[in-house]
């Protein structure tokens, strides 16, 4: 009968989470500051006309003319190559591509420009792969971590970037949002037991504990956050109020919640393992044997965080690598500098949830 009740309550809990992600999904997106030109629609590039290209070594600039097919209706699209190679792309016969119609007063005034290849088809197949993956090994327990997953992308794209873009303080709101998350990732996951508190208070002073030293060592090493992608775009399109700087606190917050949540979870269940072979144990014994079992994973989770974020600029060392730079030069420009605060700061976090979730594990576990 217990084991019922449990189980009523785990299917409330998941049905107000989809009525959640149901609202959040409906929820008005933020008005934005042009009007979209055009429709955009899909087509299938039937010939490439390359002989308006200019090639400059690796750099190719110019226009490329393609003969598209939308809907069935032959066209003529423009591809406007800026010799930007993270931005411009070339086609071929085949391809299958993105453009904007501008309908003219005549047909023949109709202008269309291609935006880019046509890649939500294989999007949306790794996606299926990776829910089926998930439900088949998982069981029950990969349905509630999809369900979690799809919570997550939808408090980051209907709540963290409309609030951030309303004005408000992003770091502070993004710590907010990661309460959330970990909140319903964590109880969804261990239900809300010893264990799921254990682990959320832990976790939540981890990625506490690291936005106050993101906040002290960002304005120490005076790191602004202008080294983020699409930073001056952003601010040249009506956002010039954004705190560029507690926006890139706000991602150190979030990059490294998920690792912090994940070890947070580790080490009370290993205290709560513990306890049940031996409910004798006081909350001091548990505590250590807690930060004992946290030892053991931090040496891999931040080597693994490390990589995870070293991943993300390779390319930039390799250039400073290639051009010869001294060690004490590249680490202390701006571009590493901010690489460099994000990667330990993440692994400050880590460090600091063993001990916590520890401590707070022994507490709930302990003999009384």
């Amino acid at each position: 009968m217990k084991k019922f009740f449990s189980a009523r309550k785990e299917l409330y809990f998941i049905s107000a989470l989809v009525l959640i992600c149901i609202a959040m999904w409906f929820a008005p997106a933020v008005p934005a500051l042009t009007e979209s030109s055009g429709e955009t629609v899909k087509c299938k590039v039937i010939n490439v006309d390359n002989s308006a290209l200019m090639t400059h070594g690796l750099v190719i600039s110019g226009t490329q003319f393609l003969t598209v097919d939308v809907d069935g209706k032959i066209f003529t699209a423009h591809n406007e190559l800026r010799g930007q190679m993270e931005l411009d792309k070339v086609f071929e016969p085949g391809d299958q591509a993105v453009v904007t119609i501008n309908q003219g007063d005549r047909p023949e005034n109709t202008v269309l420009t291609a935006q880019d290849h046509y890649r939500n088809f294989w999007s949306l197949v790794l996606f299926a792969g990776f829910c089926i993956l998930l439900c088949v090994f998982g069981s029950w327990t990969g349905v509630k971590a999809l369900f979690s997953f799809v919570f997550s992308c939808l408090a980051v794209w209907k709540l963290i970037i409309p609030l951030a873009l309303r004005g408000w303080p992003v770091s502070w709101m993004i710590f907010a949002v990661v309460c959330l998350l970990t909140a319903v990732i964590i109880f969804l996951v261990a239900g809300i037991t010893k264990k799921g508190i254990a682990a959320f208070c832990g976790a939540i002073s981890g990625v506490f504990a690291g936005m106050l030293m993101a906040h002290i060592f960002g304005r120490l090493m005076h790191v602004n956050g202008a080294s983020m992608p699409y930073v001056q775009a952003l601010l040249y399109s009506g956002y010039e109020f954004l705190n560029i700087q507690d926006v890139f606190i706000g991602t150190m917050v979030l990059a490294s919640s998920g690792a912090v949540m994940d070890l947070g979870m580790d080490i009370a269940s290993g205290v709560e393992e513990v306890a049940r072979h031996n409910p004798e144990l006081s909350a001091k014994e548990l505590t250590l044997s807690g930060i004992r079992i946290g030892r053991s994973v931090v040496g891999t989770m931040t080597t693994t965080l490390l990589l995870a974020y070293s991943g993300g600029y390779l390319t930039l060392l390799m250039t400073f690598a290639a051009q010869g730079t001294p060690v004490f030069t590249f680490l202390n420009s701006t571009l590493v500098a901010s690489e460099l605060i994000k990667t330990l700061i993440g692994s400050f976090s880590l460090v600091l949830v063993a001990p916590f979730t520890a401590v707070i594990s022994g507490w709930i576990f302990g003999r009384r």
